[in-house]
């Protein structure tokens, strides 16, 4: 009995371990979590509030705690970002406190930390939730620091302005919003 031995061209083996090493045909983590995300049936007004309650549990747990006031809110074609601005002043020597905290924070309640950014000026840490959620706490111009929540791809609705009172002045209408202006004994020093 004679065996067949088939033989692929070059050419296709070359494309089929091309697609491989690219990711293409793949699903990455990151995807199915926002698929299943979509497939809960999340709006995006649900996803809004998601991203609210993750924010206010991370600002709750850095201690002392900091002024803050209500970003903007934006969407994107299957997606909401709320944000938060802090209003006090955190000194460059502790930022990297600032950002240890929220980071604890996070891996505590089983977040996985993607990205940690050391810069002296502008440093940063991201995060992801199971579910597919981005959250960041990043210093910018003047060493204000943001926290930002992004949703996974979830269904298109309309979204509330956040629920949760900022324990400082609301700046609501405002944008940009001012730089920080409250001082902390522990933060500003």
């Amino acid at each position: 009995m004679r065996r067949t031995v088939r033989t692929f061209p070059i050419a296709a083996m070359a494309l089929a371990l091309g697609l491989a090493l690219s990711g293409c045909g793949g699903v990455d983590a990151s995807r199915e979590a926002a698929d299943g995300a979509e497939r809960s049936g999340m709006d995006m007004r649900e996803a809004a509030e998601r991203s609210d309650a993750m924010l206010d549990a991370v600002l709750k747990s850095i201690d002392p705690d900091v002024r803050w006031a209500h970003g903007p809110t934006t969407t994107r074609a299957c997606g909401v970002t709320r944000r938060r601005a802090v209003m006090t002043v955190v000194s460059p020597d502790r930022r990297q406190t600032f950002l240890d905290r929220a980071e604890k924070f996070w891996r505590e309640n089983d977040y996985r930390i993607k990205a940690v950014n050391k810069d002296e000026v502008f440093p940063a840490v991201y995060a992801v939730t199971k579910s597919g959620f981005g959250v960041s706490v990043t210093f910018r111009g003047k060493g204000q620091a943001f926290l930002e929540a992004d949703s996974p791809c979830v269904k298109e609705s309309k979204v509330a302005p956040p629920a949760s009172e900022p324990n400082g002045p609301s700046y609501e209408g405002v944008y940009p919003l001012p730089r920080p202006n409250v001082r902390s004994a522990f933060w500003s020093g």
